[in-house]
């Protein structure tokens, strides 16, 4: 059930007096930054938000998303997946445990994409595509080129490791 405000400008204008009051604790230049004033937030570095994906001989860059399904994901490597196909344009295989998920429609899957599906399902796309489901972003192949030619459309083993 929602409730609303007496007036319906009263959350505009508590908004509005929340800004003032932001506006006025501008910092002095000459002070020292407050390290309370930024919450820590865990976030990938650069390193941590590369991984590698190995198709037989071939190997590709990806870039993880900066989310909690992404640092889980990468908290499960190095992982070797027998990959099952599906539709000509994806892999999909079950993780060994759920990761959690912030799924989304994404409208368009591109070539490369790494997603979830539920919390427990790894799918990559190797081809571009509009769909209606829902997935998490888990990362994305840096350089697409090749992967379709290199996933073929049987089932496949790939390993994911980290660099």
């Amino acid at each position: 059930m929602t409730t609303r405000s007496a007036h319906p400008l009263a959350n505009g204008a508590g908004l509005l007096l929340g800004l003032l009051m932001l506006g006025g604790c501008e910092a002095s230049p000459h002070s020292a930054p407050d390290s309370r004033a930024v919450a820590a937030v865990p976030s990938m570095t650069t390193e941590e938000s590369r991984m590698w994906m190995t198709v037989g001989e071939r190997r590709f860059a990806i870039t993880l998303a900066d989310n909690a399904a992404a640092r889980a994901f990468a908290a499960l490597l190095p992982l070797t997946l027998d990959m099952t196909e599906l539709n000509g344009n994806e892999k999909y295989a079950t993780l060994p445990k759920a990761l959690p998920e912030n799924s989304s429609r994404p409208g368009t899957i591109r070539n490369g994409d790494l997603m979830l599906y539920g919390a427990d399902t790894l799918v990559v796309f190797y081809l571009t595509f509009d769909s209606s489901y829902a997935y998490t972003r888990l990362g994305r192949v840096d350089d697409p080129a090749g992967l379709d030619q290199a996933l073929g459309k049987r089932d496949v083993r790939i390993v994911f490791s980290t660099p």
